[in-house]
């Protein structure tokens, strides 16, 4: 493997993925890093939004999505506190006959972007970048450690784009990877079975328990269901929610779910819920620099609202893609 490329791209993940099958088409040598060994899960809300579908579309995948296990999207529900409804269908490209979205796990959809990167890029898992390399104040590389040669290694490139999640090591590198809690979403999920009143729509339920954030159900294959909760930090520091508690006892006593949750059950017990943090777009964070560029979550580009990201991550990586394209054959990274 060689040790200089047209860019570097830290993480696999669908801003990753997306970023790297990109510059591929501009024909652009690249070396993806990722920290995990595929397949392998990702902690997430699994919605394939609109925006999502047209990242897909451009790259040439959604085919390839579409044929992985997925719940159809063809519309949101929201609900208010006081239990009032209403029910929105979402707009369907009459040039396309699928689903407007989707509900894809990120085991599936993940890999699928991921095995394509792999195709046409220089590609490492099990590389935990732990050091970026500046020189004359611009990023030139990234050092980490491969966990297949236990080495220390070293990648130089002429532009490094940090892909690598909510906790980014490339972001907290360049000085802007501190989450604003009051900007930032924590989250618990698990999936169920056996939930009654399932359509085809993604459900966000404004509850009084957890105000200002929401209860989710996104339906996925085979009637299972992506089920959540979501509070800005900020607020559940300073409320003292326990979130676990709050996700179970709504599921239980609620007027509009114990009945609808009478027969489920959670694929792997409670033991199963798992959480993780989601930067938002609220927060505006710093994404270029000398030599090197933020996508996706490490950018802190979810949306504030619905706590989506994957839509954002993939449009911003191909956006990253052609502005760094860009950059390489004007020979000026700054």
């Amino acid at each position: 493997m060689e040790n200089n490329y047209d860019a570097i791209i830290v993480g696999g993940g669908p801003g990753g993925s997306c970023c790297a099958l990109r510059l591929a088409e501009k024909g652009k040598k690249i070396l993806l890093l990722e920290k995990a060994v595929y397949p392998r899960d990702k902690t997430c809300g699994d919605a394939v939004s609109g925006k999502t579908v047209k990242s897909l579309k451009t790259l040439g995948l959604l085919e390839q999505v579409q044929s992985k296990p997925k719940g159809d999207v063809y519309g949101c529900v929201f609900s208010s506190p006081n239990m009032d409804y209403v029910e929105i269908p979402f707009k369907q490209d009459k040039a396309y006959s699928g689903a407007p979205g989707y509900c894809v796990r990120r085991y599936n959809l993940d890999n699928v972007l991921f095995s394509n990167a792999k195709k046409y890029s220089d590609t490492i898992e099990g590389f935990a970048v732990t050091e970026l390399i500046t020189e004359n104040d611009f990023v030139v590389g990234v050092r980490g450690m491969n966990s297949a040669t236990k080495k220390l290694e070293e990648y130089r490139g002429k532009i490094i784009i940090g892909a690598d999640g909510a906790n980014s090591v490339v972001a907290a590198k360049l000085g802007v990877g501190k989450n604003d809690p009051a900007h930032e979403i924590i989250a618990l999920r698990a999936y169920y079975t056996g939930i009654g009143g399932m359509k085809n729509n993604i459900e966000l339920h404004f509850v009084d328990s957890i105000l200002p954030g929401y209860f989710w159900i996104f339906p996925l294959e085979n009637g299972a269901a992506n089920v959540g909760v979501g509070m800005v930090t900020d607020d559940f520091k300073k409320k003292g929610v326990d979130l676990r508690k709050a996700m179970i006892d709504i599921t239980k006593n609620h007027p509009l779910f114990k009945e609808r949750f009478a027969n489920a059950s959670i694929e792997g017990g409670e033991a199963a819920i798992k959480g993780w943090t989601l930067p938002v777009g609220s927060f505006h964070r710093k994404n270029h620099f000398n030599g090197a560029l933020l996508i996706g979550d490490a950018a802190s580009l979810i949306d504030p609202f619905t706590g989506e990201g994957i839509g954002n991550a993939s449009f911003s990586g191909i956006t990253a893609a052609d502005v760094a394209a860009r950059a390489i054959d004007e020979g000026n990274a700054s």
